[in-house]
């Protein structure tokens, strides 16, 4: 038997519903970029969207400027510091979590498709059985 590892759901880092960003459970001592405490519970972080509304901006940028004129940016613009490579971190493990999860919507799919087919090739050989027994019978 062939061992994946052991499976984990995507932690979300940026959630956004119907264009407005929701508060996230905190997974990690350090708060990330566009988060910060809730005042009410330390577990749970409270998105401030103009800094996430201007990360997801940056991300545009960056195919253009580098991570550091980048980052310069956006800690002039948001008033919160954010480094060249606290920058590349972030977007890093993001897009590592988006493809893992892509990856296991994928893997569900095809074991769902196999186990409709094998369910399939079950009953068919079940019927024909059952055809061979009538017959037998009459």
């Amino acid at each position: 038997m062939i061992k994946t590892g052991r499976w984990k759901l995507p932690q979300p880092t940026d959630i956004q519903e119907d264009n407005e960003w929701i508060e996230i459970p905190r997974i990690a001592r350090t708060v990330p970029f566009g988060y910060e405490l809730h005042p009410e519970d330390n577990d749970v972080l409270a998105p401030i969207p103009d800094q996430l509304d201007k990360l997801q901006q940056a991300k545009k940028y960056l195919k253009q400027y580098s991570y550091r004129e980048v980052a310069n940016w956006l800690s002039k613009n948001t008033g919160r510091y954010i480094s060249h490579v606290g920058l590349r971190k972030r977007l890093d493990n993001e897009r590592t979590r988006n493809n893992k999860a892509r990856s296991l919507r994928r893997w569900a799919e095809y074991a769902k498709k196999a186990i409709a087919k094998a369910e399939a090739l079950e009953q068919k050989r079940i019927d024909s059985k059952k055809k061979e027994d009538s017959a037998d019978a009459a």
